[in-house]
């Protein structure tokens, strides 16, 4: 092997190899970091059409509004919330994952564009949360209604 290579693999005399390697170990570390960064910075509707990263992504939106629904149900069996409070939360999550998951603007759609349309396996709990929200006579049960609210998120295409 010529001594100019062997000098470039092994480094200058004095030099451990170690240093080239660690050397390249953090460049690619930082590639890394950048790539991770950009990625998890991408809106939704990006993330959706990337095949890599799209069972990531709805395995984290999904854990993250689980946790959301958790919380509300919480909250609301230790009293801190009222059942409309506890409803019109409860809706606003599952809208908003709806929003996250399809790209359909669920936020802002009645409840008979979204039970005519590819959101319609959420209508039937849209609508009973909207029951508790706004009906003061409704008996509904609001764990239930998280339960129900959970299992729709849990099983969402």
């Amino acid at each position: 092997m010529p001594d100019d290579l062997l000098e470039f693999v092994s480094g200058p005399p004095g030099y451990s190899p170690v240093w080239l390697w660690l050397g390249l170990a953090l460049v690619l570390a930082v590639i890394i970091w950048y790539a991770v960064v950009f990625v998890a910075t991408l809106p939704s509707h990006r993330l959706r059409a990337i095949p890599a990263v799209r069972h990531v992504h709805a395995r984290v939106l999904r854990h993250r509004f689980l946790r959301s629904v958790r919380r509300i149900t919480d909250s609301h069996r230790r009293g801190e919330l009222s059942d409309p409070e506890a409803g019109a939360a409860l809706a606003r999550a599952l809208r908003s994952f709806l929003h996250q998951a399809t790209g359909r603007r669920a936020q802002y759609m009645q409840l008979r564009a979204v039970a005519d349309g590819e959101l319609a396996a959420a209508a039937p709990v849209l609508s009973a949360l909207g029951d508790a929200q706004f009906n003061r006579a409704s008996t509904t049960d609001l764990d239930r209604l998280g339960r129900q609210t959970e299992e729709l998120i849990r099983s969402w295409p």
